[in-house]
């Protein structure tokens, strides 16, 4: 069973339930991977978000990849990407499959570049973390496509439009 645990460590926008929106993307994006099957396992599967501000985001991304500057999501998996098709029938009783952080001044000014709602950005890039949780990344141009491909399927699936189209 999948579950999505949220943590406000500073208040976040928008008149929001976080916790159900993480979990709503969360299993979104993970019902579209090859591990949709996690999500009924019979070990209870964890994601665990924190919805912070960018002075954290900035010291993990300092400490964790070497980059001194805030971000919009870090995503921190827990299972290694060849052991993730063997977690749905294990008996372990519980598999943390990683950590999403979110920053918040750096997703409130992306939201307004954008010309979207912090609420659909911010959910956009949960469903981005959890991609990565699973393996999926961004670093060569056929990954991107299909991570790219994933986010807008995961997104449509909860009534939230391309955040890639090219807007007019």
């Amino acid at each position: 069973m999948l579950s999505v645990e949220t943590h406000e460590a500073s208040p976040w926008p928008d008149d929001l339930d976080w916790q159900a929106r993480a979990g709503e993307a969360a299993a979104a994006a993970l019902a579209l991977t090859p591990y949709a099957a996690l999500a009924d396992a019979a070990p209870l599967v964890e994601v665990a978000i924190r919805l912070t501000d960018d002075d954290e985001v900035q010291a993990l991304n300092r400490d964790f990849r070497g980059k001194d500057k805030p971000t919009n999501v870090l995503s921190f998996p827990q299972v290694q990407p060849d052991l993730l098709e063997t977690m749905s029938n294990s008996d372990d009783g519980e598999i943390l499959l990683g950590d999403i952080v979110l920053a918040r001044e750096t997703c409130v000014r992306e939201a307004a570049e954008k010309g979207v709602s912090v609420a659909d950005h911010a959910t956009h890039l949960i469903v981005h973390g959890t991609l990565h949780l699973v393996g999926y990344d961004h670093v060569d141009d056929h990954g991107a496509e299909a991570m790219e491909a994933l986010e807008v399927k995961a997104l449509a699936s909860l009534g939230i439009a391309n955040p890639y189209a090219v807007q007019d």
